[in-house]
Parts: structure tokens; sequence; C-alpha cells
């Protein structure tokens, strides 16, 4: 029985030691079948292992690649994590790659995403377009916009001839994104002040509040934030939002467009306000710790510490942690307290869905390459 234990014992370090290496392999024609976390659209292997290793709970992947067969899910990027760190099993299988998470390996934050896919359309998320010459005018386009994250180029030999050289530029979401915001009593909350949550401008610029005030309607998309100046910043670097409304009570941050008209409305609880347009706008309240809020899920870990201090400090020091949630010692529940939660999203560009489509090329911004 003590051999049993002892041999149980070097497996589990073994597995622990393997998990904790760096792996940059793909395995071809292998498929890691179930312990799915969630599936996202990718345009490549590559892109699909930087995804697994942005997402804070993702150690490997299958990548279902363009020439998948069985059914419509090419291009779908399935994140995977077991709790010994390593697929449970591995199962050959065509058209599939499999891989693991970087996080072992000092990756870059903002990696480079110099590839472009003909015949490969990235559909939705749209905010402009404009016609250019090539698709390589195009991918210019979208470096030079702070805003523009990816882009579809439709050729000289697309179907629809009155929208050739059309150029698509496209967003998602580059900035730390509170998936969860809640309110809860023993907890204390907040980001890293290292993240740079809007593309970085000279000019700075004082933001324009609206305490108690509601701009009703016009809504596009509303998210969670952690205090007005939250969705102040969510709304600047958003391609599409002219204003935005914040209710304290939900946390709910609602993005606005309408170019034409702004009509308000007094509100108590609600915050309303203008994105701030090529400024820097002051993030001072980014070092606030918000007390009795917590964000929830998106943690890459936890380690036990003294105070929310040292807490905000370890993530501020860690290259990967962008929010924390603090534990304190009045919290309800002892088996909690003192536990520091790291905590991380993906923020590099992520087509929302990805198709084939003949004579299009698309790409990312070359925003992050040397």
């Amino acid at each position: 029985m003590g051999a049993y234990l002892i041999l149980v014992a070097l497996l589990s370090v073994c597995s622990l030691s393997f998990s904790q290496e760096c792996n940059r392999e793909f395995l071809e024609n292998i498929d890691f079948p179930g312990t799915d976390i969630t599936f996202l659209y990718s345009p490549d292997v590559e892109h699909c292992q930087q995804l697994c290793t942005q997402h804070p709970s993702c150690l490997f992947f299958t990548f279902l690649g363009p020439d998948w067969t069985r059914d419509n899910r090419q291009f779908y990027c399935y994140l995977k994590s077991t709790p010994s760190g390593t697929p449970t099993v591995q199962t050959p299988l065509l058209h599939v790659t499999s891989g693991f998470s970087l996080k072992n390996c000092n990756p870059d934050p903002q990696p480079c995403l110099s590839k472009v896919y003909q015949n490969v359309d990235f559909l939705g998320a749209d905010y402009r377009s404009l016609f250019t010459s090539d698709y390589e005018e195009c991918q210019r386009v979208c470096t030079q916009d702070p805003q523009c994250q990816f882009f579809t180029f439709l050729n000289n030999l697309f179907s629809t001839e009155k929208i050739r050289y059309k150029c698509h530029l496209k967003y998602s979401w580059t900035v730390p994104r509170t998936l969860n915001v809640n309110r809860k009593a023993g907890v204390v909350s907040g980001f890293s002040h290292k993240i740079q949550l809007t593309p970085y401008f000279e000019p700075a610029c004082q933001s324009e509040l609206f305490p108690n005030m509601d701009i009703p309607g016009n809504d596009f998309e509303n998210l969670l934030a952690a205090s007005p100046e939250h969705c102040q910043t969510l709304c600047s670097a958003h391609p599409k939002c002219t204003y935005f409304s914040f209710l304290s009570d939900s946390f709910t941050c609602y993005l606005k467009n309408n170019l034409n008209e702004m009509g308000t409305a007094a509100k108590k609880g609600v915050t309303s306000g203008i994105m701030g347009h090529f400024c820097q706008l002051d993030d001072s309240w980014l070092k606030v710790a918000q007390d009795g809020v917590d964000f929830q899920g998106s943690d890459i870990r936890y380690e036990l510490m003294d105070d929310p201090e040292t807490c905000q400090k370890t993530c501020t020091a860690d290259s990967i942690c962008q929010y924390y949630t603090y534990v304190n010692a009045n919290f309800s529940d002892p088996a909690y307290w003192r536990r520091c939660y790291l905590k991380r999203v993906i923020t590099m560009p992520s087509p929302p869905k990805i198709n084939k489509l003949n004579n299009v090329v698309s790409g990312f911004t070359l925003s992050n390459c040397s």
C-alpha cells in the first residue's frame, strides 16, 4: 500500500511538472475530446493558441481548420482544461490540430498577428468601410486607426461588382472588461495599475459626467463596469459609442450611438457622459479600490495575502493580471479569508465569426508588430 501511494504521488508530481512546462508543440490530426470551457472563432491554429493563452483557465485546445468536413464547424477553436493540467484523452481525428497554452512560455501580452487569410471572411463587428486599391492598403488603414482590430477586403473578382475593392474595418474589445460585477460584503476589488485601457494620446482631457442624469435610448451594447469612469473608458474605446449611461445599482454600462442628438432626463442613480475624443482621459479611478464589490470569475489563480493593498501590488506586478478581488477577514465564510484572486480576460483581436468566402482577404491590425 505504501509503495502504491508513493507511485501515485510521483505520477501526480510528474503530471504537475508537465503541465507547468512551456510546450509550443502542435499535434496534427489529434483531438483532445471533451473538457471544453468554451469555443471561439479563430482563423488558424496559432491564433487559437493565443486565445487559449489569454483565457484565464485554458490549458490546451483543439482547432477545427478550414478543411474540416464532418459539419460546418470550420474555424472553431475549443478551449479546454482539466484539474491535472493535461488532456485526459488524445484521439486521432483528421483536419484538427491540438496544442497547449503558452502561459508558461512568458507570452507577449499583445501578440503580433501579421498573417492574412485568402478566401476567409471575418464576419460582423464592422464600424466603418471605405474603398482601397488592395488588401495591403486596407490593412494599412486598419493599422493606422487605433480602434481597428481586424479587417476584411473584397478584391477585384468579388461576385458583387458594386462592392469590389471595399475595405471593412472591424472592432473587438481590447479593453479588459469585468464580466461579472456584484455587491458583496467583505471583499475588495480593483485593477492593475499598469493596464492601458485606451490607446494613448498626448493631450489630456477632463471627463464630462452628468450625475443623476439619464440619456434614454440609442443603446447598441450593454456591459458591466465598476464605476461611471470605467463606463466612460469603455465608451471611449468603442468606435461606435457617442455617449453612455451607467446604472450604479446594477453596475450596468449602456453604450449609445447617435451622432445627431443627445436628449437627457433626470434619473436618480444614473450617471451619463460623453466619450473622450482622441485624448487621454484621467485614469486616477483605476487606482481606487472598490470596497464591497466583487469582480466574479475570470480567475487566473488565488494566493493568500494579509491585505488588499498587497493583493493590488501583486496584480500590478504580474504581467498578465488585469484586475483582482481580495477577501477580507470579515467575509461570511472563513474558508475564503485572505484570498487574493488574480484575474484577466482575453484582449487580443477576435472575430465574432469566420467563414469561407471566395475573393476576400482578411487579417489583423499590425499595430502590435514592430
